[in-house]
């Protein structure tokens, strides 16, 4: 449950944790004055005041929200200098289409706010973080000078920062202790992932080890299988080693000490020249009569400003008069970041295919009491070209036939 002001107006309403504020004020609110284009952070097509700060709604988590106060376009209809701004962008032709245009006022009118002159170097580089395919920025510059010009000659004076009064990412210090994701003790409440407005990205997951990881929907969902030639209850006591189970899973490593029903621990992964290393926490649940389970886990990795949410859920099937197991697997995932940006679907999903025969394959030269990796050994990371390079073969087949 979080509780915001949206345009003046108090919401109280409950909210998944990965849903994002854009989508929120859209789908929920039906504010479709916030308009989503590159979902990235990039464009500033989404951007709104929160508060009273310039931030991307499309990268900002609306649980992160709880205790802010959010204004969007819509509650700028009697703003005096969004009212200003309207007037000389339509004198200026500065918007063609459209569809960038309620960001761009957003960003305009703090511009207008604390600029001490209309320079237009200082314009447009106020603006930069904004995206228009249609006008060329000529007319939305002039625009913006015009109102800052006509605003300092009636001696309004700017506002040193806009008013601000803390560093750091906008809305950061208004979370409440008790919002979603700060009650999941994954996320950090002063480092929630609110959009930076300097850089338009989104903050890191702060971990604080072992704790409860909330359920999630996952964007994608496949099927895996293996066969190992053990017996079921074996495996599923194997299984039930949270240490056993990482050794035998290639860039795993765990970077606490585990508990049967949490694990904290890191995945690192090479696509190309890009190194992550998605560093996290998983809840562990068991069903001993079902010879069953669910992993569910989420993460982050700095470096390529990426996160992940994550849901594997596995069935053992005894087969060959129990002298083997089928192993059943469903894997779920959500991505998020620069990493989301290459990880297309049908990539992913070979890559899992791969790590899977490489799981299998250590899951029973573990079984047969041969090491996984070398006890003790830093893990190596899962290296997708090469990785890719292996299922080249198997690409060419199909694209033949």
């Amino acid at each position: 449950m979080i509780g915001l002001s949206v345009n003046g107006r108090d919401i109280k309403t409950s909210v998944e944790p990965r849903t994002h504020l854009a989508d929120f004020l859209r789908d929920n609110l039906n504010l479709t004055g916030t308009h989503l284009g590159c979902e990235h952070g990039v464009c500033g097509a989404c951007t709104l005041l929160l508060d009273g700060v310039p931030a991307r709604s499309c990268i900002t988590y609306a649980a992160a929200c709880d205790g802010a106060r959010v204004t969007t376009i819509e509650g700028l209809d009697e703003d005096e200098i969004a009212t200003e701004l309207r007037t000389a962008f339509n004198r200026e032709h500065a918007l063609q289409c459209g569809y960038c245009t309620p960001g761009m006022l957003i960003s305009a009118r703090d511009l207008v706010i604390r600029l001490d002159t209309a320079d237009e170097r200082s314009i447009r580089v106020g603006l930069s973080g904004n995206l228009c395919r249609c006008t060329g920025y000529v007319g939305i510059v002039r625009a913006v000078r015009s109102v800052i010009e006509q605003r300092r000659e009636q001696g309004i004076l700017p506002v040193p920062g806009a008013g601000r009064k803390q560093l750091g990412p906008a809305g950061s210090g208004n979370a409440a202790p008790t919002s979603i994701l700060a009650s999941t003790g994954v996320l950090n409440v002063s480092q929630s992932p609110v959009a930076n407005t300097a850089t338009g990205a989104p903050e890191q997951f702060d971990h604080r080890g072992p704790t409860t990881i909330p359920d999630f929907v996952p964007d994608k969902v496949f099927d895996e299988q293996f066969t190992v030639a053990h017996s079921s209850d074996k495996v599923f006591e194997m299984f039930g080693d949270v240490r056993q189970v990482a050794a035998c899973l290639p860039g795993a490593s765990l970077t606490g000490v585990p508990t049967p029903e949490n694990v904290e621990g890191e995945i690192r992964v090479k696509l190309g020249p890009i190194s992550a290393g998605f560093r996290g926490a998983a809840r562990i649940e068991r069903d001993p009569a079902n010879l069953s389970g669910r992993i569910v886990g989420m993460g982050s990795d700095p470096r390529s400003r990426s996160s992940t949410q994550g849901e594997i859920r596995y069935r053992l099937v005894p087969i060959e008069q129990g002298a083997a197991t089928r192993v059943e697997l469903s894997i779920g995932y959500s991505l998020q970041g620069m990493l989301a940006q290459i990880a297309r679907e049908g990539l992913v999903r070979n890559l899992a295919t791969r790590l899977t025969a490489d799981f299998a394959r250590n899951l029973d030269r573990h079984l047969s009491g041969m090491p996984a990796h070398g006890s003790g050994e830093q893990p190596t990371p899962l290296n997708g070209i090469e990785l890719i390079a292996g299922l080249l073969p198997a690409w060419l087949r199909r694209i033949i036939r």
